[in-house]
């Protein structure tokens, strides 16, 4: 039972990001478009509804993320964010009039599968509300090189794949670090109110990692295919979560013959997230140009 709260508000986080993912597309398609930075696109879609409750949708992934974190240890509640893109294109299906092949159910269904795996055998736990700085200030070192030396290496690739694949990575380990941070300062906020969390300096790092990993995210859209930056954002993601929760918030996972499943697990969710990335309803989630009318349709 001790799980059961932030099991459900991070499956809460994972569907409601899903959903704020397909009517923000839903949205997109019904404005004027422009080859260049508009002023009034803002202004279009604050008169479209379906925007403005995917922004809603937004703020509840959010709310939803920070009670997960809050109530339960970050090796439980991030990875199971892999779980955001199977439910954005399920739910794709019915509010952009699509379908999924079978190839993509089975996909949806080896991620499903792939994770149940994985926290089972790895069985995490420990939920330590004090880190002391002595664990802060390596593992901040560590990311924060870590995402700089990877913007760099894309940096240096032009557009494509391993450029994509770099700022997919960087994303995922601001989004990692970002979700350590929000998970201590809302234990202060839980202990000292409103005063001490907007006095923690935590608060306001989860915020600066948090616009860093949007900025990074956008990079890899724009730098290469869905394909190469899905995997890299959603396994790095899980990956550097379990090592922060580890090695910051002193969590445990089961080892020794444990491990074997674990990485079966993870083999089976990289492979779906990878399988869901090539379908053309994924892509039509995350550019400009709509999927081909009739490209996913079941068979």
């Amino acid at each position: 039972m001790d799980m059961l709260v932030p099991v459900l508000f991070a499956l809460g986080a994972a569907l409601s990001n899903a959903l704020a993912t397909v009517l923000q597309r839903k949205a997109a398609l019904t404005v004027p478009r422009s080859e260049t930075l508009r002023a009034g696109l803002i202004l279009d879609l604050l008169r479209r509804p379906v925007w403005l409750v995917g922004i809603v949708a937004v703020v509840t992934a959010g709310v939803c993320q920070a009670v997960a974190l809050a109530t339960g240890p970050i090796t439980i509640v991030q990875p199971l964010f892999v779980l955001e893109l199977p439910l954005a294109l399920v739910i794709a299906t019915a509010v952009l009039r699509g379908g999924l092949s079978r190839t993509g159910w089975a996909a949806v269904g080896t991620v499903v599968v792939g994770l149940a795996v994985v926290l089972f055998a790895a069985s995490p736990g420990g939920n330590r509300t004090q880190v002391p700085m002595t664990h802060w200030i390596p593992a901040l070192i560590v990311c924060t090189a870590a995402i700089a030396a990877l913007v760099l290496a894309a940096l240096r690739r032009p557009e494509g794949r391993g450029r994509a694949a770099c700022f997919g990575l960087a994303a995922a380990i601001g989004y990692a670090t970002t979700a350590a941070l929000m998970k201590a300062s809302m234990h202060t906020l839980d202990e000292g109110g409103a005063a001490a969390f907007f006095t923690a300096w935590q608060t306001y790092g989860f915020a600066l990692f948090g616009v860093g990993a949007l900025f990074f995210l956008e990079n890899a859209m724009q730098s290469g295919p869905l394909v190469a930056s899905q995997p890299a954002l959603t396994l790095g993601d899980a990956g550097v979560s379990l090592a922060l929760g580890i090695t910051v918030f002193a969590e445990y996972v089961r080892t020794g013959w444990w491990l074997v499943p674990q990485i079966l697990g993870a083999a089976l969710i990289a492979a779906g997230v990878l399988a869901l990335s090539r379908l053309p309803m994924a892509r039509a989630l995350t550019t400009e140009d709509p999927a081909p009318a009739g490209t996913e349709t079941a068979r």
